[in-house]
């Protein structure tokens, strides 16, 4: 499906509990041209043809480099496979490099970004490579500034909010994006999110885990002390059973951050014979 003039995307239904609404995989440029393709995909034998197929459906057009937003298995599963059918250099953070030069037993083949690197594909299109880490030390995010569209990863997803590693830095990295003019948002997983919401939907984001980090010491000043127990304060008691654990590593990465905000101080876990 063409998003935008410059951006073509391959949605494939995953049905992962963590991401609603399905994966994406986006080819930036001039099919006639040149491209660059985001992300690779899973491992899964579907996942992969579906890329390639869609790159026959583009027209096999050229594909200058193969970008990566971060390193974890759907986005980095198919690139072996990826790389040897469409020959393109693989970009990605400098934390990445090694690890993928590994999988593809090729140091030439992947070559580490810099921060606000400048990437030229076909129809005078340009992607800015954007250090976001937070959900990952690894992760990019990419501008397209002639589109005025944000690739987002697993930053920001299109129907649910994502797991955070490191809060602080995750914040950061919202306010970062911000400073880079979008309307539209194409994220990794869920749907694209078009104009107008696009526009605010980084924004959006950062309220929704400012509104949780106050809902977390709600549940402290109530006198809920454990992870456990401020998840189920402050979380849907009809929340999907697959769904608890990252509920859970939310609020853990909440609470390290107020931790390093001096706001609450972690009290070391006793024990005593029962």
């Amino acid at each position: 499906m063409q998003v935008t003039p410059h951006v073509y995307n391959m949605h494939i239904d995953d049905v992962a509990v963590a991401h609603p609404g399905g994966s994406n995989n986006f080819f930036v440029g001039d099919p006639s041209e040149e491209m660059i393709l985001i992300d690779t995909g899973d491992h899964h034998r579907k996942w992969i043809q579906s890329i390639l197929d869609y790159h026959a459906e583009l027209g096999k057009p050229k594909i200058g480099a193969i970008v990566i937003t971060h390193g974890h298995v759907d986005h980095i599963g198919g690139l072996d496979r990826i790389h040897e059918a469409l020959e393109a250099p693989v970009r990605c953070h400098p934390k990445l490099v090694k690890r993928l030069q590994e999988m593809l037993d090729n140091e030439e083949a992947v070559v580490a970004l810099k921060s606000r690197e400048l990437l030229r594909t076909g129809g005078g299109a340009t992607l800015r490579a954007l250090f976001t880490p937070g959900h990952e030390v690894d992760h990019v995010c990419y501008h397209l500034r002639e589109d005025r569209v944000m690739f987002t990863g697993d930053t920001v997803l299109g129907a649910s909010s994502t797991s955070v590693g490191n809060l602080g830095d995750y914040m950061k990295s919202l306010e970062l994006i911000q400073k880079f003019r979008h309307d539209t948002v194409c994220p990794a997983h869920g749907p694209v999110v078009p104009p107008p919401k696009g526009k605010g939907l980084v924004r959006w984001q950062m309220e929704h885990r400012l509104q949780r980090e106050r809902q977390v010491v709600a549940a402290l000043e109530k006198g809920n002390g454990s992870v456990p127990d401020i998840a189920r304060d402050i979380y849907p008691k009809n929340l999907k059973k697959g769904l608890w654990r990252s509920a859970e590593r939310n609020v853990s990465t909440h609470l390290d951050k107020l931790v390093d905000d001096g706001m609450v101080d972690e009290v070391p876990a006793s024990f005593k014979l029962s």
